[in-house]
């Protein structure tokens, strides 16, 4: 694949968070299932996340869901990197967030027991969150330190 320019990199993104913003919001107790959907790559293991990138769409997240492919997640971005925390309220599937910093690195991952309000934050400021079913990462031998790969959103120059 051909290596983009930083400022293509840094249009491709805008693009992609601007797209997402644009998506049509779930219906009020019903899983967001219409997200833009990105690629990205853990080591030899392949994820079709979707974008989660307005507030609303964070807010929803994976509520709702009653079961999700083993392949596929969501990718939550936001618009500086911060101390992210998440919760599993009206979240059904059980997970695990990989808290990622803007090169890709995983920073830390936090299983998340649903339909709980614990609290499970990220180590570090980071833009991104993914969250994949709970077991994958450790299934994969994925862990903190291990870098995730999408041209658009990881290399990209913020």
């Amino acid at each position: 694949m051909p290596r983009l320019s930083p400022a293509t990199a840094r249009l491709l993104a805008t693009s992609l968070i601007a797209l997402a913003s644009t998506a049509p919001a779930a219906a009020q107790g019903q899983p967001q299932m219409n997200l833009p959907r990105i690629e990205i790559t853990a080591g030899m293991h392949r994820i079709e996340a979707q974008v989660a990138a307005s507030p609303q769409e964070r807010q929803t997240g994976l509520m709702h869901r009653k079961e999700m492919p083993a392949h596929e997640g969501m990718l939550f971005v936001f618009e500086q990197p911060a101390t992210q925390c998440f919760w599993m309220r009206n979240t059904l599937l059980p997970l695990t967030a990989a808290f990622v910093a803007d090169d890709g690195t995983i920073v830390n991952l936090a299983d998340m027991k649903p339909q709980t309000e614990d609290s499970h934050c990220s180590a570090k400021p980071v833009r991104y969150v993914l969250e994949m079913n709970q077991g994958w990462f450790a299934q994969k031998g994925i862990k903190p330190g291990s870098k995730l790969v999408n041209a658009v959103v990881f290399n990209a120059k913020k």
